[in-house]
């Protein structure tokens, strides 16, 4: 760890969902808007050792990084407001740390001394906060120590938080994200009292907040400001009002109209040789100017009337199609869709569709909803409606046009039918012995992987205009899943008029496919505006600056479908 590095550390009060994550990227952005290189680490208080095996509906998007590791997804909002790709030193959980710890005692790096939870497990944590700072370069590291102030959970996170800063107290901000509830009839009279009480929870395990930022529905009055500064001894100015917005990429703008750059600045000793937020201010008003609306309906299986709907399961999913639409001066409107709402292939249902300017069918596991999702498909094709399939989506549109288009009833995927006739989407041979030993892990393919682009195609193109560099017709995206197109089936369905317009390196894994917009004998018929799927997650590597042209090609063909 050098002498020079800054530590930045944002925990949360009161209460848990209180945007420690947004603000985390946020003032990561802003310190990166000052010429300052800087790197976002998540630490989550679960034993889990990463978040693999979490249940997308209890934890949120499991976000995926180029090296395959499965974590928050808040690391998410961190690659997407800095523009980096992050790596596993960025992570780490509870059981991530102990089973490190255990590892070293078991190899003798303690030189047989007795191990204890204190000060190992802190000590363990602020190696790893080192090596992401190593790592990437970073002046500055910023983390996010999940849970909330006064939890036994995040308790040896906070203890390597008062180590750190004893030792360098010149060099360690906290910052405490804070909720500030409203009461009365208009929900005007905000309290300070519960924040009150968080600082003191920080007080009891010897940390003082640098910073307190107040999460409200509206902005904090002067008055406020001032008693939270006097109660909670904050130095003046450095309780820094944060409402809700409708745009999350407008939080490091509002955070700056509060001067947090310069303070954050001031109590580091750090300089700032430039400050620059051209592009993220002409991003903010893109998204508040764009008129245009185009309905994108997103087709999963937790949208029901009696499943509480969560939009966290596919945040990324969700800002991509932002991204795209932004860029392109639309303002999209997301609307989600119960795929068991068409599971008995209703005509009524199905028409509801041609409101849409496009359908997604983003990835997931398990059998819930699909014959719906088989069912939106098909319509798609059918009646010529954008449909963009992602992961599981693919899949999907392969067996249904397996099953309409290319003659093979009942096809399907093993993943669900393990007995179906035609096991167009199944386990690689080479996989299936991990899947009989029951070690999943060895059968999931992470991370980024090389493909090959088909020229002619709609993927190629889009690539091109994205002006992604195609050395070779390479392109490289990150994938989670388990199944892959059975090489046995590809001929069939390609004589059928489907398209694989990516391949792996080997040409062994389809990658993406589609149906050729064109008719290849009559260039001005159109057989269908986008219809497209991808084994990978593209979603994961959109950035609100730089659009994934996959993305932004569908929100094209959604434009141009709602003109007609």
């Amino acid at each position: 760890m050098t002498h020079s590095t800054k530590y930045i550390f944002v925990v949360g009060g009161v209460m848990s969902g209180v945007g420690k994550g947004i603000t985390a990227a946020s003032i990561a952005k802003i310190i990166q808007s000052r010429g300052i290189e800087t790197t976002a680490v998540k630490i989550d208080p679960y034993v889990n050792v990463d978040a693999g095996t979490m249940n997308p509906t209890e934890h949120g998007e499991v976000f995926v990084l180029d090296d395959g590791t499965e974590c928050d997804q808040d690391m998410g909002n961190y690659e997407r407001f800095l523009n980096r790709s992050l790596t596993k030193t960025n992570y780490m959980t509870t059981g991530s740390i102990y089973l490190s710890v255990i590892q070293k005692e078991r190899n003798l790096e303690y030189g047989g001394r007795q191990v204890e939870v204190v000060p190992r497990i802190p000590l363990e944590v602020i190696d790893r906060l080192g090596k992401a700072a190593t790592k990437n370069k970073a002046k500055v590291v910023i983390t996010e120590i999940g849970g909330t102030v006064g939890e036994y959970e995040n308790i040896l996170f906070l203890e390597a938080v008062r180590m750190l800063k004893l030792k360098k107290p010149e060099d360690v901000a906290l910052v405490l994200v804070s909720f500030v509830p409203a009461l009365g009839a208009g929900g005007t009279e905000l309290k300070t009292k519960p924040t009150q009480h968080a600082v003191r929870s920080l007080n009891s395990v010897g940390l003082h907040p640098d910073f307190i930022m107040a999460r409200a529905h509206i902005p904090l009055d002067k008055k406020r400001k001032e008693k939270l500064e006097f109660m909670c001894s904050i130095e003046q100015g450095n309780v820094v009002s944060a409402p809700n917005v409708e745009n999350i990429y407008d939080v490091p703008l509002n955070f700056e109209k509060d001067g947090l750059g310069e303070k954050i600045f001031k109590k580091l000793g750090l300089k700032s040789r430039i400050r620059d937020m051209k592009d993220w201010k002409k991003l903010s008003g893109a998204a508040k100017n764009s008129r245009k609306e185009t309905k994108i309906g997103i087709v999963g299986k937790y949208f029901g009337s009696g499943d509480f709907t969560l939009t966290d399961s596919y945040i990324s999913v969700i800002e991509a199609v932002k991204h795209a639409a932004y860029a392109l001066k639309m303002k999209p409107i997301i609307e989600w869709l119960d795929s068991e709402e068409f599971s008995a292939q209703g005509g009524k249902s199905l028409k509801k569709l041609s409101g849409y300017g496009g359908i997604i069918v983003p990835g997931g596991f398990g059998g819930r909803g699909v014959e719906g999702k088989i069912a939106v498909i098909r319509h798609c094709r059918e009646n010529k409606i954008p449909y963009f399939g992602l992961c599981y989506g693919m899949q999907l549109a392969v067996a249904e046009f397996a099953r309409n288009a290319a003659g093979m009833k009942k096809a399907n995927t093993t993943e669900i039918n393990p007995k179906t006739p035609f096991p167009v989407i199944d386990i690689l041979p080479e996989q299936k012995k991990n899947v009989e030993e029951k070690n999943y892990g060895g059968t999931m393919r992470l991370g980024a992987y090389p493909a090959l682009l088909k020229k002619g195609t709609i993927a190629y193109r889009a690539y091109v205009s994205g002006h992604r560099s195609l050395v070779s017709g390479r392109i490289s995206e990150r994938h989670r899943h388990r199944y892959e197109v059975n090489p046995k089936y590809i001929e069939r369905l390609e004589k059928k008029g489907l398209v694989f317009s990516g391949v792996s390196l080997d040409r062994r894994l389809m990658e993406i496919a589609e149906l050729p917009r064109f008719d290849a004998a009559h260039r001005k018929r159109e057989t269908h505006p986008f219809f497209l799927g991808t084994q990978f997650h593209p979603e994961f590597k959109s950035r609100p600056l730089h659009p994934h042209p996959l993305f932004s090609e569908f929100m094209k063909a959604a434009a141009r479908s709602k003109k007609k």
